[in-house]
């Protein structure tokens, strides 16, 4: 009756830690698929900062620097890639995990159709009348429980480790992108300032362009005048040579008028 009621007792065990063990390969599943789509998820932010430090290799001249965008934009693909090669790793980390637990399930199961057999011949053996003196107890292996729970254990473990992990890459690769989005405003911010100063300057340079422009037209329009104005001059001033001609005064005060370049050329 002993070796039945340890046989029972000890089944009992099994079966719960198969159902255990059935349960946890299904939770690390789920963990496992946690994961799977948090590294697919870094896919495209990586391939939006590599388009962004491609495209920014197309500035020319002044602008093709080294600042604080590309930078945060280094730093972003850093943090990205370093969280992908943290996932993939746990990712495999779980697939063993998942491995492990299976094959503890296996032997689980294997004991208890091997306990459900003794149990079987012991019921049998007890409703003999002729007890057996040469029946052998024997003694029965149960390392497979005990493996059951340490590796209920290391998944219990894994899994606060995905929990964690989760949460902390999440929060460093928005934090990252925070700093980035900063970095872009400032330098946007920046460049519409620059802008605006060098559009100004341009406007200063064309007023100035015209006002030089204007001046010269001036200095033309003053160099047509000034052979004209030399014939007018030649002519009054021999006129006033003549011999007994009266002068008129007002003639005389025209004259010097012109001499000096003070009349208008309207009134020659």
């Amino acid at each position: 009756q002993d070796k039945i009621h340890d046989i029972k007792f000890w089944r009992q065990e099994l079966d719960q830690k198969f159902e255990e063990m059935v349960q946890e390969i299904e939770t690390l599943i789920i963990f496992k698929s946690r994961v799977e789509r948090a590294l697919e998820s870094c896919s495209e932010p990586l391939q939006v900062t590599l388009q962004c430090l491609t495209e920014r290799q197309k500035r020319v001249a002044i602008d093709l620097v080294h600042d604080e965008v590309e930078e945060e934009l280094l730093k972003e693909k850093e943090v990205i890639e370093g969280v992908m090669v943290l996932l993939q790793r746990t990712l495999e980390q779980i697939n063993e995990q998942i491995r492990l637990i299976r094959s503890v399930k296996y032997y689980l199961e294997k004991d208890l159709q091997d306990k459900f057999q003794a149990e079987r011949i012991d019921d049998f053996c007890a409703l003999l009348t002729n007890a057996s003196t040469n029946l052998n107890r024997g003694n029965s292996d149960f390392s497979s429980a005990g493996k059951a729970e340490k590796e209920k254990n290391n998944s219990l473990s894994l899994r606060a480790l995905v929990d964690s992990l989760l949460e902390q890459t999440a929060s460093d690769m928005r934090r990252q992108y925070e700093a980035t989005g900063r970095a872009f405003e400032l330098r946007i911010e920046e460049t519409k300032t620059a802008k605006t100063q060098l559009e100004n300057q341009l406007n200063e340079v064309r007023e100035t362009a015209n006002q030089e422009k204007n001046l010269e037209s001036l200095r033309l329009a003053i160099a047509e005048k000034e052979a004209p104005l030399k014939v007018a001059q030649t002519r009054l001033s021999s006129r006033s040579q003549r011999p007994n001609v009266y002068i008129n005064p007002f003639s005389l005060l025209k004259r010097q008028k012109l001499t000096h370049g003070q009349a208008p050329l309207a009134s020659l």
